[in-house]
């Protein structure tokens, strides 16, 4: 049963964090929706032209159909359903990885919470792009909402589910994710939490804390589209806040720039490698690294500049524990699971150091 699920997650969580994170700090875990949460739905296209599926690869590298899957947000699913028949009329052909032929390898569809979608034809060569293209009449027709459609390009025959090359295709170039006040302007390469609700607990949880600090002064790592760093931007308190973000995709600046503009708020957000940042000079540090962590150096510099208090949003519960153990000068005063995976042991964690 769910429930039992996001206890045992819980449990397993706090023991792995149990050196540096005490029992009385932790509050409940954020939950959402137990199925039906996704808002992405990355898939291998398989089957023939006329007859295509989408679904996974099996252990022979070849296409499994997923007709169903309870994953999806349910507009999500509609989508998917239009898009099938839309992407066989399209005379794109599948890619036989274990052939290594064909063209179409993958479909990556994004929805909004506002019913608007983005889809993203992962394809072997350009040749196909005229297609795709040609039916983008056809596509919207077959998926009510769809917004911004894009071509990537994947010329290597590797288990990477996408190229270097980008091709937008529509008018509109980015998908407006709202959550809660703040509109998110997702590019076709942007990242973004593939569970809304989820995301939206975890930005006001954060938000709370900025709230309560009232920092003078917010530094956002590893910011991508923006979503602590604008959260904080709006966040109450008596200060002027200033806020910077560091992300090094250049098109996740430009989007964090984008959605700051639209709320009018002092938001700067640079272009940069956040774990090589040597030098730090704000009250506040909201860090939010992939899975590896934020590293010993980047804790070094954060020692170093004794910033009053950290937030610390994590994706393993590992990687956190050695670099809570690499942060000796602070201590960790409130600590929350986010189960943004149902169904699966993977999970956020969120905590707040304090300078000790």
């Amino acid at each position: 049963p769910y429930e039992r699920q996001v206890v045992d997650l819980e449990r397993e969580v706090r023991e792995v964090l149990a050196d540096a994170v005490p029992a009385d700090v932790w509050r409940a875990p954020f939950v959402g929706p137990e199925s039906a949460f996704r808002n992405k739905a990355k898939l291998v296209v398989a089957g023939t032209r006329d007859a295509p599926t989408f679904g996974i690869l099996d252990a022979d590298r070849r296409g499994v159909s997923l007709p169903e899957c309870g994953l999806y947000e349910p507009r999500l699913a509609a989508a998917l359903d239009g898009l099938l028949p839309a992407v066989a009329e399209l005379g794109l052909t599948p890619f036989d990885v274990p052939g290594r032929q064909g063209e179409l390898k993958h479909l990556i569809v994004t929805g909004s919470p506002d019913g608007e979608l983005m889809a993203r034809f992962v394809l072997r060569s350009p040749g196909q792009m005229g297609r795709v293209e040609r039916g983008l009449d056809l596509l919207r027709k077959a998926a009510p909402g769809l917004r911004v459609v894009s071509v990537n390009l994947q010329p290597e025959h590797k288990a990477v589910l996408e190229g270097e090359e980008e091709v937008v295709l529509t008018p509109a170039d980015t998908l407006p994710m709202r959550v809660g006040e703040i509109v998110f302007h997702l590019r076709p390469r942007s990242f973004f939490q593939t569970n809304t609700t989820v995301a939206a607990g975890l930005y006001r949880q954060a938000r709370e804390w900025v709230a309560r600090l009232d920092p003078a002064s917010v530094l956002d790592l590893y910011c991508g589209v923006g979503g602590f760093a604008l959260n904080a931007a709006v966040a109450k308190g008596d200060h002027l806040r200033r806020v910077e973000g560091v992300e090094v995709a250049p098109d996740a600046v430009e989007s964090a720039r984008r959605s700051a503009a639209e709320l009018g708020v002092a938001a700067d957000f640079r272009v940069g490698d956040a774990g090589a940042l040597d030098a730090v000079d704000h009250e506040l540090v909201v860090v939010n690294p992939p899975r590896r962590g934020i590293g010993a150096p980047l804790c070094a510099a954060i020692e170093r500049a004794v910033p009053a208090h950290v937030i610390y949003s994590s994706c393993n519960a590992r990687s956190l524990a050695a670099d809570l153990a690499a942060l000796p000068g602070y201590r960790v005063t409130r600590a929350r699971l986010f189960d943004m995976f149902p169904q699966t042991q993977h999970h956020e964690v969120a905590v707040l150091l304090k300078r000790r």
